[in-house]
């Protein structure tokens, strides 16, 4: 997931990660998160990584028409 997220955006937006104590898993894209284990319900199938990398790259498209 991680892998996929990073060859979406490269360098372009901050992407973090956080894998925590008790199965935490949160995903934030320019600040904004995108992904949380607990709110969701258990870890993202492919449909969820899918829409994620969407949100990544609508991020990354905001962010080049602001420029």
């Amino acid at each position: 997931m991680a892998t996929e997220f990073f060859a979406e955006a490269g360098n372009s937006i901050a992407i973090t990660i956080t894998p925590g104590d008790a199965g935490i898993l949160q995903v934030f894209a320019g600040g904004d998160k995108i992904f949380d284990k607990a709110d969701e319900g258990g870890h993202p199938e492919l449909t969820r990584v899918k829409a994620m990398r969407a949100a990544i790259r609508e991020k990354l498209s905001v962010s080049a028409a602001a420029d």
